[in-house]
């Protein structure tokens, strides 16, 4: 849909395309975290809900076109092959933690049964791959349905959760590190609630727009520079289409809205997961996950241990750091660059 260009208007276009994304996910957290507040959303289901969607968008648009233009492999790739990844952006926004572990800040347990289910779901995604994808009905396998029928189960324990949590922190981060959700005091105090989720939904169109020209221009550089075989073609992409949600995820971390920035990074990861039953619905050449190819098992599995990881931190609640990281992030960062190895031995 972009004409050919030049390396150095590719250059520049990835360049801008990359700022776009950047500056519009800040500016959609500080809206995300208002209409939280006005609404009485909660942090956690505004991270895991609506911003994991928003910035999720180009990975929806993706891998629907993808399943149904038949590319099985590529809507998998997208939609499986990111998991630890995605985990790897919350570990470095966690450098920007005041000096804590992003782990400790989050007062209610609902982001622990956010990584209580995408656990379980990683478990049954590989179990459905162990026993081997078996036809449902119209060509939708059985274990892509099972996926997307807990997925839409969990929103709802979640939401009910998340608007009764019967588990109060005994030791809570000091008064001026924690987040203040009790204590709403606007941001934006000049523009309506109408206003804001229409801005909202436009800087969430922005970030679709701008990713989508960042992974065009990011192909066209790793052909024009020759990178575009072997790990660096490869990490390149997918740092790419992370972007959005490094972007939020970092700037929830700076406005101290650790919650939501957890709860995105889940819910992306989530929303994956679930997406993996409409692509089987729009793929019509039998169940999607026969297509699955073996390299993607090591990020599933990578993804369960870091989500693990992460799961623990929580429970725990240590407020320990090294080099400003918390100890689960900065395992978190060895098991992803032990994956990219590994994905590079095994070719």
């Amino acid at each position: 849909m972009i004409p050919q260009t030049p390396l150095a208007l590719t250059a520049l276009l990835f360049l801008a395309g990359a700022a776009g994304v950047w500056f519009s996910g800040g500016r959609l957290v500080a809206y995300a975290d208002e209409i939280a507040d006005r609404l009485r959303i909660g942090r956690a289901m505004m991270g895991f809900v609506f911003l994991a969607t928003a910035t999720s968008l180009p990975e929806i648009v993706t891998t629907a076109i993808a399943a149904g233009g038949g590319e099985a492999p590529l809507a998998l790739g997208n939609l499986l092959g990111g998991v630890t990844l995605q985990f790897a952006m919350l570990a470095i926004a966690d450098g920007f933690a005041r000096h804590a572990a992003i782990t400790s800040f989050p007062r209610k347990t609902t982001v622990a049964l956010e990584g209580v289910a995408l656990a379980f779901l990683l478990a049954l995604l590989l179990a459905a791959l162990t026993l081997g994808e078996r036809t449902l009905l119209f060509q939708v396998g059985i274990g892509a349905t099972l996926l997307g029928l807990v997925y839409a189960a969990t929103l709802g324990v979640l939401r009910r959760h998340d608007a009764a949590d019967p588990w109060t922190p005994v030791h809570v981060p000091e008064q001026a590190e924690a987040e203040e959700e009790s204590v709403f005091v606007s941001s934006f105090p000049h523009l309506g609630t109408t206003t804001l989720n229409l801005r909202f939904l436009l800087l969430s169109a922005a970030i679709l727009i701008s990713a989508t020209v960042t992974v065009i221009m990011a192909e066209r550089l790793a052909d024009q520079t020759g990178l575009g075989t072997g790990l660096i073609g490869v990490t390149l992409l997918a740092g790419v289409t992370s972007l959005p949600e490094l972007s939020t995820t970092v700037a929830s971390v700076r406005i101290g809205a650790y919650t939501m920035a957890i709860s995105n990074i889940f819910g992306s990861n989530l929303l994956m997961l679930g997406l993996v039953w409409p692509a089987d619905i729009l793929y019509r050449k039998g169940p999607i996950l026969a297509e699955f190819e073996p390299v993607l098992q090591l990020s599933l599995v990578s993804g369960l241990i870091v989500t693990i990881v992460y799961l623990g931190g929580l429970l725990l609640r240590s407020r320990r750091s090294l080099f400003g990281f918390g100890i689960d992030s900065l395992v978190v960062l060895g098991v992803f660059a032990s994956t990219m190895v590994l994905y590079w031995v095994s070719g």
